[in-house]
């Protein structure tokens, strides 16, 4: 699903990501694991196509980021550690706005909610405010958001961050759920504790270099 050859992100004569490669399997959820400032976000963005790389090549379900940029996103939803709201809109007017967006069509559009709302447990909180809401909820309101138009590839970064203990359980569920249907999920994170909690493996970075990859119950 995602191949990472040789690449490098250079700022000046500083390379934050050094000559990484690793690779993604369909239906797996991986840990990208690494302190902060080891250069994971900067990969993320790469292989999403916020940012360019120095060097290298990334392939996503087949599509080369240079070549096929669109597809490349198209067939990736990303959360960001501070998911993208608006803080005045209902849950479900929210969700319907991304569906927008994302081009989902009008016949479709209340299917795809729907589900994505089921997926992420929300239903319960659709009418009310975004800015009413826990940061639990925010962020699987984020996660739901990032679902819509069906992506093969979910990135999540940092999705734990300042949750409770009992809103990171409830998350890491529904995390480990999401791969029933054959998605892949990347979760970066620099806590162990959580990828143990779901993933498959982990690739573990330091200073934008690759360190190595583990299967969890190693």
């Amino acid at each position: 699903m995602i191949e990472v050859k040789n690449l490098v992100k250079r700022y000046g004569d500083r390379d934050v990501v050094d000559h990484l490669s690793f690779t993604v399997g369909k239906g797996q959820i991986v840990g990208f694991l690494g302190p902060n400032g080891a250069g994971k976000s900067t990969t993320m963005n790469i292989i999403t196509g916020y940012i360019s790389p120095t060097e290298g090549d990334v392939t996503v379900n087949g599509y080369d980021i240079y070549d096929e940029p669109e597809k490349v996103k198209a067939s990736i939803g990303y959360l960001p550690e501070q998911p993208p709201l608006y803080p005045d809109m209902k849950v479900g007017e929210y969700l319907n706005f991304v569906s927008n967006l994302k081009g989902v069509k009008s016949n479709n559009k209340e299917k795809t909610v729907r589900k994505v709302m089921r997926a992420t447990k929300i239903q319960d909180v659709s009418e009310r405010l975004i800015k009413h809401l826990s940061k639990g909820y925010k962020q699987r309101v984020g996660l739901a958001g990032a679902m819509i138009g069906d992506p093969e590839i979910l990135i999540l970064d940092e999705p734990t961050a300042s949750l409770t203990p009992q809103e990171i359980e409830g998350l890491m569920e529904i995390i480990e759920n999401l791969t029933a249907d054959g998605k892949s999920v990347i979760l970066i994170t620099h806590k162990l504790k959580e990828i143990t909690a779901c993933a498959d493996s982990c690739t573990i970075i330091r200073q934008g270099k690759y360190i190595r990859t583990v299967k969890v119950d190693e």
